[in-house]
């Protein structure tokens, strides 16, 4: 009998370049599906829930993979977690209907952005957190950050090479919040679905009108003219996280 296992796991992604098998380069897929294959002596391939970027971390990151095997969901889980690397933890999984997967069933995700706010760099959360030694005003960046939610058309939001591929850059921004908690600033951004650096560019956009290289009005020009030279950086990957991924 084939089963459709719907598996939860969250990862820190430092290591790793990205989620998606690479023919080159060690990714979180490729490690997964090896640890699975040895620990139910069958070749397998798992659909993600996202195609998280290199250095990029999740919190809640969503798996399906279909197995010939009995194995019950805690040994699963129990097997896993003992083969995998300690970047890498699995955190429940569960029996899903047969056309169950974990990409095309989402109704959406969440991701934050983490930013130490020090003069200082904070060594215990490199590669875990963006250091951005300069004042951050969050409720002026939050203030900017509602312009994104709706349905907009973020192709100036987009890596150039990625729109090549995309049928359309249309997405829905459900939420964009911009929060101080101490010593660190966190954008959080939930949508039906982020195209390739949208998350990172537009951080990086209010970003730049925290230090008055944008407006306001420079996103909305953006989101009307698709112009990628009227919005922001591209910000490293370290800080984003896929924080909640959403079904019915």
């Amino acid at each position: 009998m084939i089963r459709n296992l719907k598996v939860c796991i969250a990862y820190n992604g430092s290591a790793y370049h990205g989620f998606q098998r690479q023919n080159n380069a060690i990714s979180i897929q490729q490690t997964i599906e090896e640890s699975i294959s040895k620990l139910l002596g069958q070749t397998v391939t798992i659909n993600g829930c996202s195609r998280t970027d290199t250095g990029v971390h999740a919190k809640q990151f969503f798996f399906n993979v279909k197995i010939e095997n009995a194995i019950p969901c805690e040994g699963f889980v129990k097997g896993l977690n003992a083969l995998l690397p300690t970047d890498i933890a699995v955190i429940s999984c569960e029996d899903a209907d047969e056309d169950f997967h974990a990409r095309f069933c989402s109704k959406g995700k969440e991701y934050i952005y983490i930013v130490k706010n020090t003069p200082y760099r904070d060594v215990f959360s490199d590669k875990l957190a963006l250091h951005y030694p300069h004042p951050l005003d969050a409720e002026k960046m939050n203030k900017a950050s509602k312009l994104f939610i709706g349905e907009h058309d973020f192709a100036a939001f987009c890596k150039a090479e990625a729109k090549e591929h995309l049928k359309s850059t249309v997405r829905t921004v459900y939420d964009f919040k911009v929060e101080r908690d101490r010593d660190e600033v966190i954008f959080t951004v939930s949508g039906n679905g982020f195209l390739h650096n949208m998350v990172r560019i537009m951080v990086g956009t209010l970003i730049y009108i925290n230090e008055n290289k944008r407006t306001e009005e420079d996103i909305l020009r953006s989101l009307e003219t698709g112009d990628r030279e009227t919005a922001g950086k591209t910000i490293p990957p370290d800080g984003l996280y896929l924080n909640k991924v959403f079904y019915d």
